[in-house]
């Protein structure tokens, strides 16, 4: 009986201890969050202060294949709700009548850039038609929203130097994978996003997948409580 009764208050005194240490923690963060700014500050000031207590936990979530004119809609909105920039990488023959999805995106502050005119193997086509392909598209975004895009996503990922000179783009592919567009599974993609993810990656999704978007969102919620921050492909690579 004795056992039983010394067990049982160690188990509550381990309980206890567990709360206890929850609370600091969450106080700490709170004291850690506010600190060096002064009484009445703005969401801007508060935002900056955690991004830079955030460390080095900045992730890129990058779109292909859009704009779509239903689930590209439902992610801009899920992203501004949450303050989050992506990275969208547009197929020209897409953007044609979704032109306002795109100035939308762009006022959003989203970064904008250039996946083809449409889905080929940019490595197996004439060097003068892969480039017509890419300066079409270039030209589409720029009229919309004012920009002439500085990043490239080569459908598949496939280049070759060649193209790079002639282009003179950046080029950016990605290094986190979920294979969403053959999943199309939002619980899969989100979880294999959370289990795999590092400071630093360029997460590749599609924006024209209902289940995408969702699993997108979900991340977002999941990994900004693990201290990550969501930037553009540009920001992640001049950091």
């Amino acid at each position: 009986m004795k056992i039983r009764w010394k067990t049982a208050c160690f188990l509550v005194v381990f309980i206890l201890d567990i709360i206890f240490a929850k609370t600091m923690y969450l106080s700490y963060m709170d004291v850690k969050n506010s600190l060096f700014l002064p009484a009445g500050a703005d969401e801007e000031a508060v935002d900056e202060v955690r991004r830079q207590f955030s460390g080095d936990k900045q992730i890129a979530l990058t779109f292909d294949d859009g704009p779509h004119s239903v689930y590209t809609p439902r992610l801009l909105d899920g992203l501004r709700k949450r303050g989050v920039h992506a990275t969208f990488f547009l197929l020209g023959e897409n953007v044609e009548g979704k032109e306002a999805i795109v100035k939308q995106m762009d006022e959003d502050g989203h970064l904008i850039g250039n996946h083809g005119y449409s889905h080929v193997q940019m490595s197996k086509e004439l060097v003068g038609t892969a480039c017509q392909q890419i300066e079409q598209n270039n030209r589409k975004i720029e009229e919309i929203t004012g920009v002439r895009p500085q990043y490239l996503r080569p459908p598949y990922g496939s280049w070759n130097e060649e193209l790079e000179c002639t282009t003179n783009m950046t080029v950016v592919l990605w290094n986190l994978d979920p294979l969403d567009w053959k999943s199309k599974n939002t619980k899969k993609v989100a979880r294999y996003i959370v289990k795999h993810v590092e400071p630093g990656d360029i997460i590749l999704l599609h924006d024209v997948y209902p289940s995408s978007v969702e699993a997108a969102l979900e991340v977002i919620d999941t990994l900004t409580k693990q201290g990550y921050t969501f930037v553009t492909v540009d920001e992640l690579l001049i950091d």
